[in-house]
């Protein structure tokens, strides 16, 4: 198996996924799309064809395109690579007060199925528009996804339980390490799940990890720990094209294929891999259940 772009390795997965299984989070730039004026991430291509390219050697078979910052509201690209995907994929737009009811339906119609803050740059609309925007795209029955740094879910607590959606929680909280299950942000995403409307994605594992390859250790405990307080409402995503390794001299995309069995390890029996990696992300996604 040869290198996928921007993905450590060249190995193919150990272990086959369930069928149906989803890569809930990763971006997709292509320059041919302008990035917004005030971007600070201006990466290269890592375009349909080079995810595609990651899809066979990891063995997933659909995914969700996450709108990455650096393009803005613009959700040209996001569009078009929905299109390539087909019914293979969803999306997960980046909107402000501008976009038209016209346009939420026509994202709606390509695959779009929640709206994102980031929260951690910061970039594109802040937590002050996070309530007017949620009611928006609240009766389409999208979700709102926020990545935020673990710091700061405390003062975000209180806003977040009153969205009118359903929440998805970036890169297992950003919860800093080690010893992660000590922070405050533990305890508040905790209280946000236990409440029964929210998911956390297992991605971005190296953005905290201070252990990181080949073991990822300390992650691997808090990846233990949500699974078994709610393994109902996890979610997997490789976070490919890892892109703060790209814009950063000297530093290594991480390997998607160790980090997708490290997390297979984790889940530990049959039911929660089926759970985690294919029937959560259909019912979330709106997915076609595959047959066992």
């Amino acid at each position: 198996m040869t290198a996928a772009p921007w993905s450590g390795g060249t190995e193919s997965a150990r272990h086959i996924l369930p069928a149906g299984s989803v890569d809930c989070h990763h971006h997709i730039y292509d320059t041919r799309f302008a990035y917004h004026p005030e971007a600070d991430y201006r990466p290269p291509d890592a375009t349909v064809r080079d995810y595609t390219q990651l899809r066979e050697r990891l063995g997933v078979s659909r995914s969700v395109i996450v709108q990455p910052s650096s393009y803005g509201t613009d959700n040209a690209c996001l569009r078009e690579a929905l299109a390539s995907f087909g019914s293979s994929a969803r999306g997960v737009a980046v909107i402000g007060e501008h976009t038209s009811p016209d346009e939420l339906q026509a994202l709606d119609s390509a695959g779009v199925r929640g709206i994102r803050f980031n929260l951690a740059r910061p970039a594109g609309a802040g937590i002050e528009q996070m309530q007017k925007l949620s009611r928006r795209v609240a009766d389409l029955g999208w979700h709102v996804q926020i990545h935020a740094l673990g710091h700061d879910y405390p003062a975000l607590e209180k806003h977040l339980a009153e969205l009118p959606t359903t929440l998805v929680i970036d890169h297992l909280g950003r919860i800093p390490q080690p010893d992660a299950l000590s922070h405050p942000a533990w305890n508040v995403l905790r209280r946000l799940v236990d409440g029964g409307r929210t998911w956390i994605k297992i991605s971005g594992l190296n953005h905290d990890s201070v252990d990181g390859e080949p073991t990822y250790a300390d992650a691997g405990v808090l990846v233990r720990e949500w699974i078994k307080a709610a393994p109902q409402r996890m979610l997997w995503g490789t976070d490919w094209p890892h892109v703060s390794a790209i814009v950063n001299p000297g530093r290594t995309a991480p390997d998607d294929a160790l980090i997708q069995d490290l997390i297979y390890d984790w889940m530990e029996t049959g039911q929660t891999r089926r759970m985690i990696f294919a029937d959560n992300p259909c019912e979330l996604y709106g997915f076609e259940r595959a047959s066992q």
